[in-house]
């Protein structure tokens, strides 16, 4: 079962900074996503430090149309500790 994500935290190059229930920290880049049609607006960096954690902490979201996953954070962030 993965983990919930607690936290998150948009920095500096649009890298999420996502923590998870079990206190694991991972970084996840989100620039790869950036040419794809539903993260284009992301490329804001108003909205995209707007970032927020979904109730139950089952992902991460902007907006009802932008969100992750925490299985693709999960799975695809890279581990910080």
């Amino acid at each position: 079962m993965v983990p919930r994500i607690s936290q998150v935290k948009a920095c500096e190059d649009y890298v999420l900074h996502v923590t998870f229930d079990n206190g694991v920290k991972k970084l996840y880049d989100l620039k790869p996503r950036l040419n794809d049609e539903r993260f284009k607006i992301l490329r804001d960096k108003g909205i995209f430090k707007a970032v927020q954690v979904d109730g139950g902490g089952f992902g991460i979201s902007w907006n009802d149309d932008i969100d992750l996953s925490e299985n693709e954070i999960w799975t695809e962030g890279k581990n910080l500790n």
